[in-house]
C-alpha cells in the first residue's frame, strides 16, 4: 500500500505535465460512457503572462521551493518494483544537480523522464535548471514526503520502475 501512495503523487505529477501539453493516448477504447466528467475538475488553470510555465504540484509564485530532508549528496542505488511509473528525476539549483543533468541529459531525454526542481530559491533560477535540462520538462515541487517514503537523503537521483539510482 505505501507503494502505491508513492507513485500515486508521482503519476500524479506526471500526468498534471501530460495533460497540460495535449498528450493524450488512447491505448484501447471499448466504448460506454466517457469519464471526462470526473476529470474535469483536476484540469490546471490556465497560465497568463507567463513564457515559462510552472505548472504541476506548485503554480507560479510558489517559490522557494525546499526540500528539507534532501540535500545535494552520493545516493547509493538499489532495485524498486514500480511498474507503469514514468521515469522522474530529482535535482536541485546546485553544482552537483548541474553537473548530473549536463551528464545524463541524454539519458533521461531517452526515458522521457520528467524533473522535479525539490529546491530552488525562485523562478529565474528554476529557469537556469531548465536550461541545463536541455528539453527535458522540469517541475518546481518539494519532495519531503517522497524522500521518507522512499527512505531518499540526497540528491540529484533518477527514479525508474525498476532502480533508484544516480
Amino acid at each position: 500500500m505505501k507503494t502505491l501512495h508513492i507513485f500515486a503523487s508521482l503519476l500524479l505529477t506526471s500526468w498534471a505535465a501530460g495533460a497540460s501539453a495535449g498528450n493524450l493516448i488512447v491505448v484501447e477504447d471499448r466504448g460506454g460512457a466517457t469519464a471526462l466528467p470526473y476529470y474535469q475538475d483536476l484540469e490546471p488553470e490556465p497560465l497568463t503572462g507567463s513564457s515559462s510555465p510552472t505548472i504541476g504540484v506548485r503554480g507560479s509564485g510558489a517559490f522557494p521551493v525546499r526540500s528539507a530532508q534532501l540535500s545535494p549528496g552520493t545516493v547509493q542505488g538499489r532495485a524498486i518494483n514500480a511498474p507503469g511509473l514514468q521515469p522522474v528525476f530529482l535535482v536541485g539549483d546546485d553544482q552537483l544537480s548541474r553537473s548530473w543533468l549536463l551528464q545524463r541529459r541524454d539519458q533521461l531525454q531517452h526515458l522521457q523522464a520528467v524533473g522535479l526542481a525539490i529546491n530552488v530559491a525562485s523562478e529565474e533560477r528554476l529557469a537556469e535548471i531548465r536550461r541545463w535540462a536541455g528539453n527535458l520538462q522540469v517541475l518546481p515541487t518539494p519532495a519531503d514526503d517522497l524522500a521518507a517514503r522512499l527512505g531518499l537523503r540526497h540528491y540529484p537521483v533518477l527514479l525508474t520502475p525498476t532502480a533508484i539510482q544516480q
